[in-house]
């Protein structure tokens, strides 16, 4: 499993330790991922996904999972964000026909 976070696409990034004798050694900047548990209203189901705690705030600020994955671009999606998205969309605009 890559670290990556599902809904932004945050992932691990590289740079250097710099010592105070201004040696340099690689280093790993790793996302702050959280296994979490998230609800979609107009799916009515429960989805584990595995989110940065930035992405998660992001979530609480939209509105939650249904908005977020409406207003974020595919690219940045992972696969299973994307066919979530999908489904959230075919389901709206389902409801709005009705």
């Amino acid at each position: 499993m890559s670290r990556m976070c599902e809904l932004t696409g945050k992932a691990v990034l590289t740079g250097n330790n710099v010592s105070h004798a201004n040696n340099k050694t690689k280093r790993r900047f790793l996302p702050n991922l959280c296994q979490v548990t998230l609800i979609s209203d107009a799916l009515g189901q429960r989805y584990r996904l595995r989110v940065s705690a930035a992405a998660l705030r992001s979530v609480e600020h939209r509105g939650g999972l249904d908005a977020f994955l409406l207003k974020a671009s595919e690219n940045e999606l992972s696969m299973r964000a994307r066919l979530l998205r999908r489904q959230i969309v075919k389901k709206t605009a389902e409801a709005a026909a009705a």
